[in-house]
């Protein structure tokens, strides 16, 4: 039998996990409508199956010529083929380029094209989008059509592929990759510029993998609800069972949490991963409904992409077992994970701080973790003697290190002086975040560097100030954002309301702006801010998580 590929390769992972439980079942995908009692069936990809077959794909590649190292953009919705497919690519040694569909076409395109990919493993649509702009992707000649026809624009068919593999069983050995090797070129949301592609090795994946699982005692045998495509592919190099539900996820803030409490029971699925905006969704869902406990199976949920206020974790927890956790962790595309925080520790404590101004606390750091708070900086900084570290309790940047941080981008490399500084042979990531340490070695996250206000005489941050309107019970979200540029900027403040509370009148909006006028005027972080736009229409977001706000975009739209 041919060699399998070296424990370098992440996707050897999944190998050692199908030797174990060959017959367990690693995906459960929805094939049919619900039925009345919520109920539905189910196509199932056991983890012995989602092996063999992506050894198989990978052969396929090989024997059609793929070569370890070419970059195959993959444009596939998310389920088991979209899983299947990426350990079928690092298994052959590809580097994969995947990138958000949703951030828009032009983003979109301009991604791809700066990735210089040497092919595209994607559905029809996207193959023909490809091939009539033939010209942004000169040298994509690798290209493999997923699921309906084949064309006009040549390449194989995924079935061509794994039938070849499937033949050549014993004839092509897997190559052999390092930890050093690429894996992925992963694009950032964009919601502070150009998104930019962050180069993955399988050692990053690694580092991912054993902090995630450490930290939140992740088992083999648990149940994930894959609300987020990425810890999909987690859950089954840890032999956990990824419950893929019946939703968008790049849309995740429109979720219909009667589809997830469907499959949470029908499952009885003890893992969720979700960002805060669907929690968000499935609390005032629960609300609405008079829904009680909708998750009692529920004992680990994870939201990442911002920070989840307080109250929703309180209202958060009484839908789900009453011993369950939920966490933040904290990080970027750049570096993940990074820090984390639990649930009782933000509503007993750093909740109520957070309500005063103080900034959102995202924890303590992951296992090997080093991060340090310096003087704010816009410009390059290249080597870590040019920097002054901040003394506990003074806002400043954050910078970051360890085995989870990414060396560089690949698409955008103008930004990798603005956020990589050289420290002799370790390397830091400045992650473009304000905040400050406290005395336990606790992060307090103050907003993005690029969406701090800065008057002549005073600076002001996103997060401290935004938490004092958001007090208002009228105020779903809200967004400081700098009128003009640098030093003198005006700072106003955009106002979501609840849907519920949205002003129908002049007269309303000229009270509410009166009321949140006089919260500002009471409190030092906020008194200089005289100025308060009521927004008739949602704030705009990333698509990764609908919840980072865009600033830019706001700014914009002011002058």
């Amino acid at each position: 039998m041919a060699a399998r590929p070296t424990d370098g390769n992440v996707a050897a992972r999944l190998g050692i996990v199908a030797s174990l439980a060959p017959g367990a079942i690693a995906i459960a995908e929805p094939d049919g409508p619900p039925q009345p009692d919520g109920s539905r069936s189910y196509a199932l990809t056991t983890f012995g199956n989602l092996d063999e077959r992506s050894d198989a794909i990978a052969r396929g590649l090989i024997a059609w010529g793929v070569q370890p190292g070419m970059r195959l953009v993959m444009l596939v919705p998310f389920g088991a083929q979209f899983i299947e497919l990426v350990f079928s690519l690092l298994k052959a040694g590809v580097t994969l380029v995947l990138v958000d569909p949703g951030m828009g076409r032009s983003h979109l395109v301009d991604c791809l094209s700066g990735a210089e990919p040497d092919g595209f493993v994607a559905i029809p649509k996207a193959q023909a989008i490809r091939s009539l702009l033939r010209r942004r992707f000169p040298a994509a000649t690798w290209n493999v059509t997923v699921g309906g026809r084949r064309w006009f624009w040549g390449g194989k068919r995924l079935d061509q592929i794994l039938a070849e593999g499937t033949k050549q069983r014993e004839q092509i050995d897997l190559p052999r990759i390092e930890r050093s090797d690429p894996a992925a070129v992963i694009f950032t949301t964009g919601s502070t510029g150009p998104p930019k592609g962050v180069l993955y090795t399988h050692g990053t994946f690694h580092a991912q993998i054993d902090r995630i699982r450490e930290r939140y005692d992740i088992h083999r045998g648990s149940r994930d609800l894959a609300c987020f495509p990425l810890f999909g592919l987690f859950d089954a190099v840890m032999g956990v069972t990824a419950i893929i539900p019946d939703m968008d996820p790049t849309r995740p803030a429109e979720v219909n949490p009667q589809r997830l409490v469907e499959a949470a029971a029908q499952w009885e699925v003890d893992q969720a991963f979700g960002s805060p905006a669907l929690w968000n969704r499935v609390v005032r869902w629960s609300h609405e409904r008079g829904v009680q406990q909708p998750f009692p199976s529920l004992r680990r949920v994870l939201s990442a992409g911002a920070p989840v206020p307080a109250a929703t974790l309180v209202e958060l927890r009484k839908l789900i077992h009453s011993e369950a956790e939920i966490s933040t962790p904290y990080g970027a595309t750049e570096a993940l994970p990074i820090a984390s925080i639990e649930s009782r520790e933000v509503i007993a404590e750093t909740g109520p701080a957070a309500a005063k101004g103080k900034g959102t606390c995202v924890g303590t750091r992951f296992a090997d973790v080093q991060w340090r708070v310096i003087e704010i900086d816009d410009g390059p900084l290249t080597d870590i003697s040019e920097t002054t570290e901040m003394p506990r309790g003074k806002i400043g940047e954050l910078m970051v290190s360890g085995p989870m941080v990414t060396q560089c981008y690949v698409v955008g490399t103008d930004q990798n002086p603005l956020h990589k500084v050289r420290d002799g042979d370790r390397l830091w990531h400045r992650m473009g975040d304000v905040g400050y340490l406290d005395d336990r070695d606790r992060f307090w996250f103050c907003g993005r560097k690029s969406h701090r206000v800065t008057m002549q005489r005073r600076t002001l941050f996103t997060v401290p100030c935004e938490a004092i309107f958001n007090a208002h019970p009228s105020v779903y979200r809200s967004a400081l954002v700098g009128r003009g540029n640098r030093p003198n900027q005006e700072p106003v403040i955009v106002v979501e309301p609840h849907r519920e509370e949205m002003p129908r009148s002049a007269a309303e909006r000229e009270k509410l702006k009166g009321e949140l006028l006089e919260l500002a005027a009471r409190n030092p972080l906020t008194r200089r801010i005289e100025k308060v736009v009521i927004r008739d229409r949602p704030l705009p977001v990333d698509i990764r998580h609908n919840s980072k706000i865009f600033r830019e975009q706001l700014a914009a739209e002011l002058e």
